[in-house]
């Protein structure tokens, strides 16, 4: 059921305020919002989690998704989460596909489509004292299990890296898993623990990049000796050749973490310091050579940066909206798809903007309840289609998380 226009008007003035619709064309499109239905529904609550993995199958008919029956807290070790996936050719239809307990609010259990295959679907399970990555025929049922957890997948589906979610669950809780706890929870720096390679096909997994290595490359101006440090949001480039992660640590005594974004070849040599600006935030690549991410530089926006140590760092365009989000670029890299954090009246925005003519389309305005606050809120994470004419959102507006589906089609197809 498709929803009617009342149940998102487009950006207010109170939204306008916060800076988030400065861009020249935002509330022109007020009239001419996209059609979007729930694909999922109650009474359990359901969503995707992040950003920029596959969620469609090749024939865009199946999206994946989660299934719980609570909200508004931690998840333990023993609650599980339901993997399936919807048939949007029937009915939405829930296909339950399986469960596991390694799964947090902010990336699940990293339920994917696996690259390159029409059939294969990965997420990560616990077994006994180690985390796994299971790897799901939809259609045979047939299961095989890698002896690692993964994070993100190589464009070919092969190979994977993968960081310590148990560390990730004591330094960042929301993104790690609870359930196995960190043995390195006292150690800053710790040898044995940092960014693995995991072969999909054999299993066999190696330490490319510890971080007690990271931590003696030089960060100027700050003290790396007395800081705890960690890895997150890992991402494959486009041709495999190159994958990105953001090093994070906390300082001792200070009151936030501080970021640089890296780069490195598939088996851990070349590693280039891309962004020391301190707040590097989301990022996605947009070819082999460049990313896309937002930063800090002369002011806070989205910039893009070449995959060159000391390369060159471009503002994506004034017309952009410069608050943080979950950036991605569509099928042609014409289009960048991204969305708000809560404005004042806790409304997130997903919106369009459209390269070369420097406009913002927006695609709606989603009420975040208050009680979705810390690690356990809701934030829309808008993916794409394979084709890239529908968008999908995890949204808690119509009460409890579900997933929604926004047409896209005529606005591409009209280039805005």
């Amino acid at each position: 059921m498709y929803l009617t226009r009342r149940h998102f008007l487009t950006t207010s003035a109170a939204a306008c305020a916060t800076g988030w619709c400065a861009a020249s064309g935002l509330q022109a499109a007020e009239n001419t919002l996209p059609p979007v239905r729930a694909i999922t529904r109650g009474p359990k609550f359901h969503w995707f989690a992040y950003y920029d993995k596959l969620q469609f199958d090749p024939t865009n008919r199946y999206a994946l998704g989660m299934e719980v029956e609570f909200e508004h807290r931690s998840p333990t070790a023993e609650d599980v989460v339901k993997v399936g996936m919807i048939d949007l050719a029937d009915g939405d239809r829930w296909i339950e596909l399986g469960q596991s307990t390694a799964w947090c609010w902010q990336q699940g259990c990293m339920l994917q489509w696996r690259p390159g295959s029409a059939d294969e679907v990965l997420y990560n399970d616990r077994e006994g004292d180690r985390y796994v990555c299971r790897i799901l025929n939809v259609k045979t049922r047939a299961c095989r299990t890698v002896p690692r957890a993964i994070y993100a997948v190589s464009p070919d589906g092969r190979w994977a890296v993968a960081t310590d979610l148990r560390r990730l669950a004591d330094t960042r809780p929301g993104y790690g898993y609870n359930g196995i706890p960190d043995p390195n929870q006292d150690v800053l720096a710790p040898q044995d623990s940092g960014i693995w390679r995991v072969d999909l096909e054999t299993g066999r997994q190696e330490l490319l990049i510890s971080l007690a290595d990271v931590a003696k490359i030089p960060f100027p101006d700050r003290d790396l000796s007395r800081a705890k440090h960690w890895f997150n949001h890992l991402l494959v480039n486009p041709d495999g050749t190159r994958f990105e992660f953001l090093h994070r640590f906390q300082e001792a005594d200070a009151p936030r973490r501080v970021t640089r974004m890296f780069t490195a070849a598939p088996d851990g040599s070349d590693l280039r310091v891309i962004d020391t600006n301190g707040v590097t935030s989301h990022f996605i690549w947009r070819d082999p050579q460049h990313i896309l991410a937002w930063s800090k530089q002369a002011k806070p926006g989205f910039y893009v940066f070449e995959d060159k140590q000391g390369g060159t760092v471009e503002l994506v365009g004034p017309g952009m909206p410069t608050g943080d989000g979950h950036c991605t670029y569509l099928p042609g890299n014409q289009w960048v798809l991204c969305d708000s954090y809560p404005d004042r009246n806790r409304n997130q925005n997903p919106y369009l903007y459209h390269l070369p003519s420097d406009r913002v389309v927006p695609l709606g305005q989603f009420h975040l309840p208050k009680e979705y606050t810390g690690e356990w809120r809701c934030d829309l994470h808008p993916r794409f289609s394979r084709d890239g004419r529908s968008v999908t959102i995890d949204s808690p507006h119509q009460g409890g998380r579900q997933i929604y589906l926004i047409d896209i089609s005529r606005i591409v197809a009209s280039g805005g």
